[in-house]
């Protein structure tokens, strides 16, 4: 279970793996680039996304929407478990998991997944923390190593 999923007071109670603070774990996720949703993520639960294919670029630019991913991270206490989505960025800013159909499309947002899943597990292994996917991913839609 993603810590989003459990109440509030169990979300403070849990310990990180390490001696991190929730605010320097969220300094490390910003320096990794633009990924890290500070916003959307809660106490040792990060939210991070990528918009990375345009569908609309004739529209303005906040009714724009994007194929992309998107990638919940918990700590845990053997260190990080991920969940991923793919799908579609909305004109109306929410996620909504959608089959990449296009061919180019569908490798550029893998493409894009995949490198920021490699600086991810750089940075919890630096950190001697452990990355796995979440029980809650039944399949995972692309191989990515831990």
């Amino acid at each position: 279970m993603l810590k989003r999923d459990l109440p509030k007071k169990e979300i403070l109670n849990m310990a990180l793996p390490t001696d991190y603070t929730n605010g320097k774990f969220l300094k490390k996720f910003a320096a990794m680039g633009p990924y890290l949703r500070e916003q959307q993520s809660v106490k040792n639960c990060y939210f991070f996304d990528s918009l990375v294919v345009c569908v609309n670029a004739n529209v303005v630019p906040e009714k724009r929407e994007f194929w992309g991913w998107w990638l919940e991270l918990a700590s845990t206490d053997n260190g990080f478990e991920f969940a991923y989505n793919l799908g579609i960025y909305t004109g109306q800013g929410k996620w909504q998991t959608k089959t990449l159909k296009d061919g180019s499309t569908a490798e550029a947002v893998e493409k894009n997944l995949h490198a920021f899943h490699q600086r991810l597990s750089q940075q919890l292994s630096a950190l001697e923390l452990s990355l796995f996917p979440s029980p809650l991913m039944t399949e995972l839609k692309l191989e990515l190593s831990a």
